[in-house]
């Protein structure tokens, strides 16, 4: 791998780039023109690494098998630093690749429902490593000898990882990633058939000047402070400065290309971002259950949220929900005094009964959901600006 030179000029970084881009729409089908841009940066930044302070991962997720997901990851494979293909790799033999003193791999895992899907159970040991390793700084820290003899040994974590699976993943891995989603190809998108013997050694011939690009520019993506997009704050900016560093030292039209696929992607992720089940709850709450009113007994509570539709209420691990995970759930959060969330007296005809205030939720709803895609008529609680 050669170092440029007077003899040798830089590669133009932003004609290499078009060339990654351009092998990838020859094999891949993506949803939208974001995700081909965010990809071929993703590559990019898979040689750049020890240049930043975190690196996002990048998932390939959809709803049905047949989607393209496998074959996204095999062209990211034929692009990337020594590419490790994973599937239904532990978090162990993951920890100690990274650690391998012959160098650090891109860690691609395949079928990652297998480990995080509704019917495989937690899998915290490889949700910790994949969460630790987000951040250079990551270790992850294991036991190390026999009997009375061990002795803590602390493993870095750092690595670039691609993932692809369908349905979704736990949030604090979402939350880290730049999110594509797939979906199977219409009848009038084509693409050529990817021959491994043939097309491996394209990949890598793209791989090889991307490396030798990486090395011109290193020094000035370590230094980078890309400019984030308006609205593009907190997690999200962690996961595309990157990226974004990235595309300006590649220049052309990858900057502005860079940043409209950040905010394409970002909302979207945003769109289809669920949240917590506490934040679900809340949501309802405010946008369903105690629209136009003060208050609410905990018996009409629970008939208005179970009979939702698209709500889980109904259907809580076989069981609808009740008055003590209600009040349990609730009590996670604290109203705008700083007390938990708590059941209260509500005076009815003849009756006294627990239920809830609007007031006390106030402040969970604000700092937690989602603005509200309609205004709905909420009592504002007092001294409320009403501008």
């Amino acid at each position: 791998m050669t170092k440029p030179t007077s003899e040798t000029p830089a590669e133009d970084g932003a004609a290499l780039l078009d060339d990654v881009e351009r092998f990838h729409r020859r094999f891949n089908v993506f949803p939208h023109e974001a995700a081909y841009v965010a990809v071929a940066l993703w590559d990019a930044h898979a040689h750049l690494l020890d240049c930043f302070d975190s690196t996002p991962r990048i998932a390939f997720l959809s709803p049905e098998p047949g989607s393209g997901k496998s074959r996204a990851l095999e062209v990211v494979e034929t692009l990337v630093p020594r590419p490790m293909l994973a599937v239904n790799a532990r978090a162990a033999a993951l920890f100690r690749s990274v650690s391998d003193p012959a160098g650090r791999p891109t860690i691609l895992y395949d079928e990652i429902d297998t480990v995080f899907g509704p019917k495989a159970g937690d899998n915290e040991e490889l949700r910790g490593f994949l969460n630790a390793g987000h951040r250079r700084s990551g270790v992850t820290y294991r036991c190390i000898g026999d009997g009375g003899n061990q002795t803590v040994q602390e493993f870095p974590s750092y690595s670039a990882v691609a993932v692809a699976g369908l349905g979704s993943l736990p949030d604090t891995i979402l939350t880290r990633s730049v999110i594509i989603r797939m979906r199977r190809r219409a009848r009038n998108e084509k693409v050529e058939p990817f021959r491994a013997r043939v097309h491996e050694q394209q990949g890598n011939a793209l791989r090889e000047r991307l490396a030798t690009w990486a090395k011109s520019v290193q020094d000035r993506v370590a230094g980078a402070w890309p400019e984030m997009p308006d609205g593009v704050t907190d997690r999200p900016a962690d996961v595309w400065e990157p990226l974004l560093a990235v595309a300006d030292a590649i220049g052309g039209d990858w900057p502005q290309r860079a940043r409209e696929a950040c905010v394409t992607l970002v909302k979207a992720a945003q769109v289809n971002d669920k949240g917590s089940l506490g934040i679900r709850l809340l949501t309802d709450l405010r946008d369903h259950v105690m629209v136009g009113i003060d208050r609410l007994p905990t018996v009409a509570i629970l008939d208005r949220l179970n009979a939702l539709d698209d709500a889980p209420w109904a259907d809580l691990n076989g069981r609808p929900l009740d008055a003590r995970r209600l009040s349990r759930m609730l009590g996670e959060y604290v109203t705008a005094d700083g007390q938990p969330i708590a059941s209260r007296n509500i005076k009815t005809a003849g009756s006294v009964l627990k239920g809830f205030y609007t007031e006390d939720l106030w402040d969970a709803w604000a700092r937690y959901c989602p603005p509200p895609s309609a205004s709905p008529l909420l009592p504002l609680p007092d001294g409320a600006d009403t501008d």
